[in-house]
């Protein structure tokens, strides 16, 4: 027999939980973290939370119901960038909360869309339900950051390949529980965490842009005649676009794009667009 809602049913189904179920399931957490405790091994972790009001017992801390809920009022929805010191290089601030966030956890919403200078390239960051809105994903278009990093209780499906793609931006995200993965600006998947595997890593190259093919064509053909491996072209299929990336540090991808006159994707879709626009060129217009 299964309880949801109050309602008794006979045979299971999906049915998302209601606010009493998940009081009580939240009311059960508290109760066992003041009577039962939890194993902490590390120790300075161990000295943060009696410092704050936890009791020891051996590796085993209990934490008083008071505690908990101050903790879960006061904490933010937040991203911290470290470098390759350790030092802070940026904190985001979560732009779109799950409205409960704020009514019942009294977060507040983030106010900026920043994005983080590092020594191998500019960093945007995402955090959960962040990917289900234009709002923030637009000031990034704008912004042109090299990599997005997304971190997040929840997956986002298509929409990660297609703040990746819109963005022209790498794309990195951790779910917790379920696939990870790195995508490339083209919305592919790079490479993925598995059933067996919880980590990944991939090799990428930041220096890179997407071209679309029209009016390309001979312009690609001269570069990659001229520069051989140098130089990279990678089609993904059924887009029209292609990344292109320099493979050598003796020039940037930015070189090959003055020097042979390539049109980035942004810009033929700008242009495209101007000349719908153009004087007489829409049905009904003069």
């Amino acid at each position: 027999m299964i309880e949801t809602h109050g309602l008794r049913q006979t045979s299971a189904h999906y049915s998302r939980m209601g606010p009493q179920e998940c009081e009580r399931i939240h009311a059960g957490c508290l109760e066992v973290l003041e009577r039962v405790g939890v194993e902490v091994h590390d120790e300075r972790a161990r000295e943060i939370l009696v410092k704050g009001g936890g009791k020891a017992d051996g590796i085993r801390v209990r934490l008083p119901e008071h505690l908990v809920r101050w903790a879960l009022e006061t904490a933010p929805s937040r991203m911290t960038l470290c470098d390759r010191n350790g030092k802070v290089a940026g904190i985001y601030n979560k732009n779109h909360l799950v409205i409960e966030e704020r009514t019942r956890w009294g977060m507040l919403y983030g106010a900026e869309a920043p994005v983080f200078q590092c020594d191998f390239g500019r960093v945007a960051c995402a955090i959960c339900f962040d990917l289900n809105f234009d709002e923030l994903r637009l000031k990034y278009v704008a912004q042109r950051p090299d990599l997005i990093v997304f971190s997040s209780m929840y997956h986002g499906g298509l929409m990660q390949a297609y703040w990746a793609y819109s963005c022209r931006a790498h794309f990195v995200g951790a779910c917790s529980g379920l696939p990870s993965a790195i995508l490339s600006p083209a919305g592919e998947i790079l490479a993925t965490t598995t059933n067996y595997f919880s980590c990944v890593t991939a090799t990428v190259n930041l220096d890179c842009a997407l071209i679309h093919l029209d009016y390309n064509w001979d312009k690609i053909r001269a570069m990659t005649d001229k520069y051989g491996p140098k130089v990279k072209m990678h089609d993904p299929g059924l887009l029209g676009a292609v990344l292109i990336s320099s493979e050598t540090t003796e020039f940037t991808i930015n070189d090959m794009i003055k020097e042979f006159g390539i049109e980035l994707l942004d810009d033929y879709f700008r242009r495209a667009l101007d000349h719908r626009h153009a004087p007489g060129n829409i049905e009904g217009t003069a």
